[in-house]
């Protein structure tokens, strides 16, 4: 099997920026495994490649949906294995670059053998839903099913109805069909992982959402509602832009908006952080200095992949 590089880890750890360098020294293109960066119009608050970058070196999974179309792990371990397959007949290095783990178990894996769900399940769910709120949904997952619940973020109304659907036609939880072997060919993948301290993290996290909030987001999230977007596409399930939602609609501040978006999001590299842990095989690399950082990746992978630096 040809090589295959993920380069993982949580949110602000400058992947984006390493896997240029990468695909640059290596002869790669980058296969996104961000679940925001699928979306089409979501710029500024998906920390989305500029569009320079993805002209200098090709990049897949990016733009592919329109914000009120769904997205699952599934979809993406498909698309994900097509990318390779693509970039490999092209003689070069797939590089998947994201934070989602469970996308990334899925395509490296394979997918578990849940049952289709009746569109009756799916439908009452939603009317629950919108009849008792997201709280009392999150609670019933927290009793049945306190992994998957616990893993969650905040708000994320689409992955909690998905596993309370899941919960009602099996009986069984999402936690544990994921956990079961499935028929699919596991890939071979080097795996990098990006971390560092947890208060440096915390302050890029919040540097990094301050910079949005300058670079544009708020009007990001006006146009799309102004488009016809209502809110709760799925699309607005992702942290920030459910804030800014409240926000327009005159529930919140805008510092309290930025606040609740920087909080959330520390959260959220934490759990993203406890998931990674749990994999196998990745080799962590914590220094602060990017370049620093990069030049010795660079030369641990080399003889690993063997391959030549350009």
């Amino acid at each position: 099997m040809p090589p295959i590089l993920v380069l993982l880890g949580p949110t602000a750890t400058g992947k984006s920026e390493l896997a240029m360098s990468l695909a640059e020294t290596f002869n790669g293109e980058i296969v996104n495994a961000d679940a925001l960066q699928v979306y089409r119009r979501l710029e500024v608050g998906t920390a989305k490649p500029a569009s320079e970058d993805r002209q200098r070196i090709p990049h897949h999974l990016v733009d592919i949906l329109e914000p009120d179309e769904p997205f699952s792990a599934g979809q993406f371990a498909r698309l994900a294995r097509t990318a390779i397959e693509d970039v490999h007949e092209a003689s070069r290095l797939p590089i998947i670059v994201g934070g989602s783990g469970l996308y990334l178990r899925a395509l490296l894996e394979g997918l578990s053998p849940i049952p289709a769900i009746q569109s009756m399940t799916r439908d009452l769910l939603k009317e629950r839903f919108e009849r008792e709120g997201l709280d009392l949904l999150r609670q019933e997952l927290r009793e049945v099913d306190p992994e998957t619940e616990q893993r969650l973020a905040a708000g994320d109304t689409q992955r909690v109805l998905r596993a309370l659907e899941v919960w009602t036609e099996t009986s069984r939880t999402l936690s544990s069909w994921q956990e079961e072997k499935t028929d699919e060919e596991p890939l071979e993948a080097l795996k990098v992982g990006l971390t560092l301290p947890r208060s440096l993290l915390y302050d890029r996290i919040a540097e990094r959402a301050e910079a949005m909030m300058d670079g544009g987001w708020v009007e990001e999230v006006r146009h799309l509602l102004e488009s016809g977007l209502t809110g709760s596409e799925p699309a607005f399930q992702a942290i920030g832009y459910r804030q800014l939602v409240e926000h327009l609609r005159g529930h919140t501040s805008l510092s309290q908006a930025l606040s609740s978006v920087i909080v959330s999001t520390r959260q959220y590299a934490k759990r993203q952080l406890t998931w990674f842990r749990r994999e196998a095989d990745v080799k962590w690399y914590g220094a602060e200095d990017s370049e620093i950082r990069a030049r010795t990746i660079i030369a641990d992978l080399s003889p690993r992949l063997g391959l030549q630096e350009d």
